[in-house]
């Protein structure tokens, strides 16, 4: 298909003009990183569902302190918040404080600009779901069933329709309806609409925890 041979070009191309141009900060955020808390530069990230449901392993700047899985599992109040707050914390004290400028920019996602060239992810694309997240929200959410089975038939992206829309103030059952409204809807037009859209959504840090 015409569309998943420029898709792929353009991912390639984007995603080392995006390592070269970003190389600088990436350096900088990663002695920053170092210097601020124990641990390594990268998250130690739980594996994603990709395309047709593969598991792949995120790349992330470390936000957090060292072990914070560990810390959410034996913390019970964390986890309870974790969950009902469709997998995300608010004010979450595991963040470390490089991790708080890092992420409120979305600068901790630059390496998954490796995760593009590898070809596990898009520059544009649903979001890349934790397996369990989605067995748990669809058991929540019955209704999103159809919209998941929609989503996991493409790449996650490093941005799509809900990160310019909101971001983490936007739930599971919303949140894959617009996932798979835009898996209908891909184009590069489009793909480069959302691109536009994404520079002042992180530059705002709406939605961003």
């Amino acid at each position: 298909m015409l569309y998943d041979i420029l898709k792929r070009l353009t991912d390639i191309a984007g995603s080392l003009f995006g390592l070269i141009i970003l190389s600088p900060v990436i350096l900088m955020v990663a002695i920053a990183i170092k210097l601020d808390s124990a641990g390594p530069v990268l998250a130690e990230t739980p594996m994603r569902a990709g395309k047709k449901g593969r598991l792949f392993r995120i790349y992330k700047f470390r936000s957090m302190v060292q072990n914070a899985q560990e810390i959410l599992e034996k913390n019970p109040q964390l986890l309870e918040e974790y969950k009902k707050n469709s997998y995300k914390i608010f004010n979450d004290p595991r963040v470390t404080r490089v991790g708080k400028f890092i992420r409120r920019f979305s600068i901790d996602e630059f390496p998954q600009f490796l995760n593009i060239l590898s070809g596990d992810m898009s520059l544009v694309g649903p979001r890349a779901y934790y397996p369990y997240e989605l067995e748990e929200q669809q058991e929540k959410y019955p209704e999103s069933r159809k919209y998941v089975k929609v989503i996991l038939s493409g790449k996650p992206g490093l941005t799509g329709l809900w990160q310019v829309t909101g971001r983490s103030e936007i739930n599971f059952d919303k949140r894959v309806k617009m996932d798979a409204l835009y898996v209908k809807r891909r184009s590069i037009i489009y793909d480069l609409w959302i691109i536009i859209k994404t520079i002042p959504a992180v530059l705002s840090g709406r939605g961003a925890v």
